[in-house]
């Protein structure tokens, strides 16, 4: 589905969502399921779906589609009895799916398959050492590194529980959790992950700079922590960079940038 939804030329995928949504509104109520529970189900299938935007406002797009066209339909469809609390059904599943606190970090930017193919040569790790792939989504950045680390223990961290529930599904060979990236400690492992954005890569460099033991590893695809001076850097699939620092991390200073 993903696939086929990056293909379409935008509106088209919001267009579908909507359209999907409301075949499970009417299908739920032709199973004479309460309204209520069908709105539920359609707006729950909205807001999956939004995680395939590929930005913010394409996120919302999506996920308020069916809505807010059931609003419209009101008067038509004579749906006027719907409760008012009913109305915050999407809105709790948007909160669910995209917590605030977590507004200032990366949306949900899938890794491409083979992106950390070329992982392993340039940073090697031994059999059974511990990855982590901060805030880890649907598990993208897992697969992709088990295919460059196939002995590693991997770890992911995801704020999001529908997201980290989706993620531990999709990968029951990693230990995946929900919790904050930004709190939890990264010493133990010999390999961090990130995929964020470059509001947030100050942050993360420091985070680094400060835990991460010798020898380990930070990775960030595409975005460069500007404050680190890099180890490595390798062209990934898809014309990506991997910015890969090595342990122990070294701030630049204010003349080095």
């Amino acid at each position: 589905m993903r696939q086929v939804l990056h293909a379409l030329p935008w509106p088209v995928p919001a267009v579908l969502v909507w359209l999907c949504a409301w075949g499970v509104f009417y299908a739920a109520q032709g199973l004479d399921a309460a309204f209520s529970v069908a709105l539920a189900l359609a707006s729950s299938l909205g807001v999956f779906m939004s995680i395939w935007g590929a930005t913010w406002w394409r996120k919302g797009f999506i996920a308020c589609g069916f809505p807010v066209s059931m609003v419209l339909t009101l008067p038509v469809a004579g749906l006027a009895q719907l409760p008012a609390w009913a109305w915050l059904i999407p809105l709790l599943l948007l909160l669910l799916l995209y917590p605030i606190s977590t507004w200032r970090d990366a949306p949900l930017f899938p890794t491409p398959h083979n992106a950390l193919a070329e992982l392993q040569a340039i940073a090697p790790l031994p059999a059974g050492a511990q990855v982590l792939d901060a805030g880890c989504g649907l598990g993208h950045g897992l697969q992709a590194l088990r295919m460059a680390y196939p002995q590693a223990r991997l770890h992911g961290v995801e704020w999001s529980w529908p997201l980290r529930w989706g993620s531990a599904l999709r990968c029951p060979w990693a230990h995946v959790r929900r919790g904050n990236m930004w709190q939890i400690d990264w010493s133990p492992y010999q390999l961090v992950y990130v995929f964020q954005r470059p509001e947030s890569m100050q942050r993360a460099a420091l985070k680094a700079a400060k835990e991460l033991k010798p020898g380990a590893w930070l990775v960030s695809l595409e975005f460069e922590a500007i404050d680190l001076k890099s180890s490595a850097q390798i062209r990934a699939s898809g014309g990506k960079i991997l910015w890969l620092y090595q342990a122990p991390l070294k701030l630049k200073n204010s003349g080095d940038r």
